[in-house]
C-alpha cells in the first residue's frame, strides 16, 4: 500500500497540476465521474479541494459544485476554474445535505461522491476507483483508506478501515469515510436523499446504502484527506449536542436504543464481535503495523 507524505499532498494542492485538454475532452472510453463539492464560507481550503479534484487529470469527469451563498470570496475562487466545471451556483441552501442533494439530482456519472469544500483527493484516486470497479465482479460500491490533515496538509495520522460490514457501522465504529467512498449512480436514488441533519447525515446515509446493497469492495489504497481544523463542524459540535441526532438516526433506521445510556455501553457483543472482526482484517491486510500504533496511542492518549 502506497503512503503519501505531508510535503507530497501539500505539492498536490498548491498549483494546477492538469492537463486542461484531458480534462476538457470527456473521453468516454473512461466511466464518467462525478463529483459534488458543497461549499459554504470555506474560501481558505477550497481552492485545495478544487485542485485535488481537478489535478487528477480524470479524463471522464463531471465536477458540480453547490455554494449556499458564501461571503468570503468562495465565489471569486469557483468563478477561477469556471471552464472546468459541469456546473455551478451560489444560492441559499438549507444546509450541507441540502447542497450535496441538489448536486446529485443533476449529477449524470457512471458513478458519484461528494467531497467537502475542506478536504482533498489524493494523486491517482479516481484511476483506482475506476479500476476498482471495471475489475472487481460488478460492485456497488468503492472505498479506501483516508489521512487525517491539518490546516496546513501535514499529515496527522491515518485511517485504515477493512472490508465493510454492516453491524460494524451500526453499532461499533466508522469503517468507511465520506472522503472516500464512490457508488453507482443508481444507487442515489434506491437510497433515497440524504437527511438534512445538521451532523452524521452521512453515517444516516451509509447505514441506508449498507441495506440496499452489500456489494461494498474496499481498496487497500489511501484516495483521500479528512481535514481537521477549527471550523471542522463534526468537532464543533459536542457529545451532549451529537447524540441525540445519534438515537434519533439510529432508531429511525429501526435500532432500539435506550437514551439514558451511554451508546458505547450498549450493544456489547456485537461491538465485540466487530472489534475482532476488524482485528483479523488488519492482519490479513498486512496493517499490524497500524494495530501497534492504534495500541500506543490508547496507551498514552486514553483513546
Amino acid at each position: 500500500m502506497r503512503k503519501y507524505s505531508s510535503q507530497g499532498i501539500k505539492e498536490f494542492v498548491s498549483r494546477p497540476l492538469f492537463d486542461e485538454n484531458i480534462i476538457l475532452k470527456k473521453d468516454q472510453s473512461y466511466p464518467k465521474i462525478s463529483i459534488v463539492t458543497p461549499s459554504y464560507n470555506q474560501a481558505q481550503f477550497l481552492e485545495k479541494t478544487i485542485l485535488s479534484i481537478l489535478n487528477q487529470d480524470y479524463p471522464n469527469l463531471e465536477y458540480i459544485i453547490i455554494d449556499g451563498g458564501s461571503t468570503d470570496g468562495s465565489i471569486e475562487v469557483i468563478k477561477k476554474y469556471n471552464q472546468y466545471l459541469a456546473y455551478w451556483v451560489s444560492e441559499e441552501d438549507n444546509g450541507q445535505a441540502d447542497a450535496i442533494n441538489k448536486g446529485f439530482k443533476i449529477a449524470t456519472g457512471d458513478f458519484l461522491a461528494w467531497q467537502n469544500s475542506d478536504d482533498i483527493y489524493l494523486p491517482g484516486s479516481f484511476f483506482k476507483v475506476a479500476e476498482k470497479f471495471k475489475k472487481h465482479p460488478n460492485p456497488d460500491v468503492v472505498f479506501g483508506n483516508v489521512y487525517l490533515i491539518n490546516e496546513n496538509d501535514e499529515i496527522l495520522k491515518d485511517m485504515r478501515f477493512v472490508p465493510f460490514n454492516l453491524d460494524h457501522l451500526i453499532y461499533y465504529d466508522w469503517n468507511l469515510s465520506s472522503q472516500g467512498i464512490f457508488w453507482k449512480r443508481e444507487l442515489f436514488g434506491r437510497v433515497e436523499y440524504l437527511k438534512n441533519y445538521n451532523v452524521l447525515f452521512d453515517l444516516d446515509w451509509f447505514i441506508r446504502l449498507g441495506r440496499q446493497t452489500r456489494k461494498f469492495s474496499f481498496i487497500h489504497s489511501f484516495l483521500s484527506g479528512y481535514r481537521i481544523h477549527s471550523k471542522s463542524k463534526f468537532y464543533l459540535i459536542d457529545t451532549e449536542e451529537r447524540n441525540p441526532i445519534l438515537f434519533k438516526l439510529l432508531k429511525e433506521n429501526g435500532v432500539e436504543v435506550n437514551e439514558n445510556e451511554d451508546w458505547s455501553k450498549q450493544y456489547r457483543l456485537k461491538k465485540m464481535k466487530a472489534f475482532f472482526r476488524k482485528f483479523f482484517f488488519y492482519i490479513v491486510q498486512g496493517d499490524v503495523d497500524y494495530i501497534f500504533k492504534g495500541a500506543i496511542r490508547r496507551l498514552k492518549y486514553g483513546k
